[in-house]
């Protein structure tokens, strides 16, 4: 398989943030690069795909609405992520989603969408993965929440159990979010 020259481009980014912009940038100035992140985002055995997860983080926060006709593909393959590069920005993003959903902007996801981050934001909260994760899955849960009666009680439970067990920075979300579901 013939490698794209995004693709090849991969190989430079770094977690520094002014690298992911910069690539990022790269997609937000050939929107035609859309489609090829998104299906290299979830190229599990691709060593680059939380590489493409960072840049499309990025993109989100500036175009989020270009990944309104990549939903359902978006939303049926986040369960299927292992790698934590790739999750964090995957519950960013999914927080993003769930924002927008709710406040009526550009983003309209479906029920089926919503079941899927509703699953999948629950699977990374109660499997071992960094906190980052588990705080925008807290918080995307707490939103969602509002809408399924069902999320908060649940949420309670899962952070009262896991709460003694974790770092300074869970506990800092998990008593802001338990606050709000008060």
């Amino acid at each position: 398989m013939m490698l794209t020259e995004f693709q090849k481009n991969l190989d430079y980014v770094t977690g520094h943030r002014a690298n992911r912009q910069k690539y990022a940038n790269e997609v937000l100035d050939n929107r035609e690069l859309f489609s090829e992140l998104i299906q290299l985002c979830f190229q599990t055995s691709n060593k680059n795909a939380s590489k493409a997860f960072w840049i499309l983080e990025f993109v989100c926060y500036r175009k989020l609405e270009w990944i309104t006709a990549h939903l359902d593909f978006f939303c049926s393959q986040i369960k299927n992520l292992k790698d934590e590069s790739a999750i964090r920005p995957a519950a960013k993003i999914c927080q993003l989603l769930v924002l927008s959903h709710y406040k009526k902007m550009e983003i309209i996801l479906s029920e089926k969408n919503l079941e899927e981050i509703i699953e999948s934001s629950f699977d990374w909260l109660i499997n071992d993965i960094k906190v980052a994760s588990k705080a925008y899955s807290m918080r995307t849960l707490y939103i969602l929440g509002q809408h399924y009666d069902w999320i908060h009680p649940e949420l309670k439970i899962i952070i009262t159990k896991d709460f003694p067990n974790h770092s300074a920075a869970y506990k800092a979300v998990a008593k802001e979010v338990l606050k709000k579901i008060k």
